[in-house]
C-alpha cells in the first residue's frame, strides 16, 4: 500500500490508493453522516472486507470520520467536501465524476437523502450500478404513531447495511464478525487518563435531542455513587461548548473522574475507547462507536426504542435501559427522538439512578 495521500480537496482520498486484484470489483460506500449512522458501517465493512478478499472498497464520508475506517483491509475513505468543492448539484456532478475516475464500478448508498440520490442519477448515467439502503419508512411508521402502533422488533440498521451489499451481489453474514484488538494506548492517554490498575467507565451522558439525554440531576446522582468506588476511573464524553463546560464541571465535583471532551483527537478518543470496560450511553454515537470494538455498551433511553434498530451492535437487549412504557405507552414516539407528545420529555425519568447503577454494577464488577 502506498503511503497516505495528503488530504487535497480537489481529488481527496484520505488513504492511500490500494492495488486492485484483477478483476476486481470497486465498491463505492456513501454514507455522509451521522457519527452513530457512520460507526455503525463498520462492523459491515469488517464483514465484507473478510468475506471478499478482493474487493477494493471507498467509502465517501466526513473526512473527520475517517479514523474509524483504520485497519479494515482494502477500505480508504475519500471525503465528500459538501460545504465547499463538492456542494451544489455542480459540485455533487464533479464528485461523482472524480469518484468514476477511481474506477468506482458499484455503488452501495447507505444514506439515501437528497446528496447521495443526485450522485446515484449520475452514477446511472455512467452505467454504474447503485443499490440503496431500504430504511423502512413505512414500519418505523408504524412502530412510531400514536394511534394503531405497531409495537415490534425491526431489523437493525447494520442488517439494513449488510442488505444492501446482498443486492450488489455480495451477501454477508455479521455472526462471522471479528472485533479488532484493544488499541495500544499512547503516552499523551496514559499522561491523561493515568495508569492506576482501575475499570474504565466511559459515561457520554448527551444526545442530540433533550428527550434521549439522562437529566442532569440524576445523572449527578450516578456520578456521586460511582466516584465513591476507587476501583472505579470514570471517563466523560462529550463534544460541543455547552457540553465541555458541565463535563469539567462534574469532573471537578467528582472523585476519580476525568472529562476527555475537547482533549483527544478523534483517532486518540477511539484508542480510548477500545480499552474501556463499559460504556454508558444514550441513544448517540458513542454507544455505536464503543459497540465497533465489542466493548459493553449499558444505553439509556428516552423516546426512541431499540425496536427501530439502534440498538449498538452486537449488544444485549438487557444492556438497554428503557423508560417506564405502562406510564409512556406512546415510545416511541419517533425514530430520531425530535418528536414526541407534551410531557414525554419527562419519560426518560422513570429511569432510576438505582437502575443505572445496578447495571453498571451487573456489567462491570
Amino acid at each position: 500500500m502506498k503511503k497516505k495521500t495528503s488530504f487535497n480537496k480537489r481529488n481527496s482520498p484520505l488513504s492511500g490508493e490500494i492495488p486492485q486484484a484483477e478483476g476486481a470489483s470497486h465498491i463505492l460506500v456513501i454514507r455522509l453522516s451521522a457519527m452513530g449512522d457512520v460507526a455503525m458501517t463498520v462492523p459491515v465493512l469488517r464483514v465484507l472486507s473478510a468475506t471478499y478478499p478482493h474487493l477494493k472498497v471507498t467509502v465517501l464520508t466526513r473526512g473527520f470520520f475517517e479514523p474509524m475506517f483504520k485497519g479494515i483491509p482494502r477500505v480508504s475513505v475519500y471525503e465528500a467536501d459538501v460545504n465547499g468543492v463538492h456542494s451544489g448539484v455542480f459540485g455533487l456532478c464533479r464528485l461523482a465524476k472524480d469518484l468514476r475516475d477511481l474506477g468506482i464500478d458499484k455503488v452501495a448508498d447507505l444514506h439515501d437523502v437528497l446528496r447521495s440520490n443526485i450522485l446515484k442519477s449520475v452514477f446511472y448515467m455512467f452505467g454504474i450500478s447503485v443499490k440503496q439502503i431500504d430504511k423502512g419508512r413505512s414500519e418505523k411508521k408504524a412502530l412510531t404513531t400514536e394511534n394503531n402502533k405497531v409495537f415490534k422488533q425491526l431489523k437493525s440498521t447494520v442488517q439494513r447495511y449488510a442488505d444492501v451489499f446482498e443486492a450488489l451481489g455480495y451477501p454477508l453474514d455479521l455472526k462471522t464478525h471479528k472485533f479488532p484488538e484493544k488499541e495500544k494506548i499512547s503516552e499523551k492517554i496514559r499522561t491523561l487518563v493515568g495508569t492506576e490498575p482501575k475499570k474504565w467507565l466511559g459515561i457520554a451522558p448527551f444526545a442530540q435531542h433533550n428527550s434521549k439525554a439522562y437529566p442532569a440531576d440524576l445523572m449527578e446522582e450516578v456520578l456521586g455513587r460511582l466516584s465513591e468506588n476507587s476501583k472505579i476511573k470514570i471517563l466523560l464524553f462529550g463534544g460541543g461548548n455547552k457540553e465541555k463546560q458541565q463535563l469539567e464541571t462534574w469532573a471537578a465535583r467528582f472523585k476519580n473522574t476525568l472529562s476527555i471532551a475537547g482533549k483527544l483527537t478523534l483517532a486518540e478518543e477511539l484508542a480510548l475507547i477500545s480499552n474501556l470496560d463499559v460504556m454508558l450511553s444514550m441513544d448517540s454515537g458513542n454507544g455505536h462507536m464503543a459497540a465497533m470494538f465489542g466493548i459493553p455498551v449499558i444505553s439509556i433511553w428516552g423516546v426512541t426504542h431499540p425496536y427501530a434498530g439502534f440498538r449498538p451492535f452486537n449488544q444485549p437487549t438487557e444492556n438497554s435501559l428503557l423508560p417506564n412504557l405502562t406510564q409512556y405507552p406512546k415510545i416511541p414516539t419517533s425514530v430520531y427522538g425530535n418528536k414526541f407528545p407534551e410531557g414525554y420529555e419527562n419519560a426518560i425519568r422513570t429511569i432510576s439512578p438505582q437502575t443505572v447503577l445496578k447495571k453498571i454494577q451487573e456489567v462491570l464488577l
